[in-house]
């Protein structure tokens, strides 16, 4: 479940994938009987926000003008920022990730800026998503357990 929700930020680790595995192993337990169909909807809701994970930083980036080059730089952004020691990296990695995905690709500053930003907001978009839903899991986890 704690994967789960590291998972929310890493690009590498799906997060409410999972964190839906947490429920699944938990499955398997005998103290803690647990309802098929309830496994099966919230793998389902899992699986949606993993493939929105996918679809909502495209429509950010192209939505304010970016091209893959700034979904690519938010990714390099976010990496860089987790692995920086400076308060906030991980917001403010991803938005000069894209801006230098966007200015490589020989856009104006301005463009790029505006490009960066809707990566940005995609990004931040789609991982509040995916930690409200990890959370929601870990959650139901401790009141299964519970």
């Amino acid at each position: 479940m704690i994967l789960g929700i590291i998972g929310s930020f890493l690009p590498i680790l799906p997060g409410p994938i999972t964190s839906w595995l947490g429920l699944f192993i938990i499955h398997f337990t005998e103290a803690v009987p647990m309802n098929k169909a309830f496994l099966l909807i919230t793998l389902a809701i899992a699986i949606f926000i993993w493939l929105l994970d996918y679809i909502i930083p495209a429509i950010g980036t192209k939505r304010f003008g970016g091209t893959r080059y700034g979904m690519i730089g938010t990714t390099i952004g976010l990496i860089i920022g987790l692995l920086a020691p400076i308060p906030g990296g991980i917001i403010i990695g991803p938005f000069f990730g894209a801006l230098a995905g966007e200015l490589l690709n020989n856009s104006d500053t301005n463009t790029a800026t505006k490009a960066a930003f809707g990566s940005f907001i995609g990004f931040l978009t789609s991982t509040f998503i995916k930690f409200v839903v990890a959370v929601i899991y870990l959650g139901l986890f401790i009141k299964i357990i519970i």
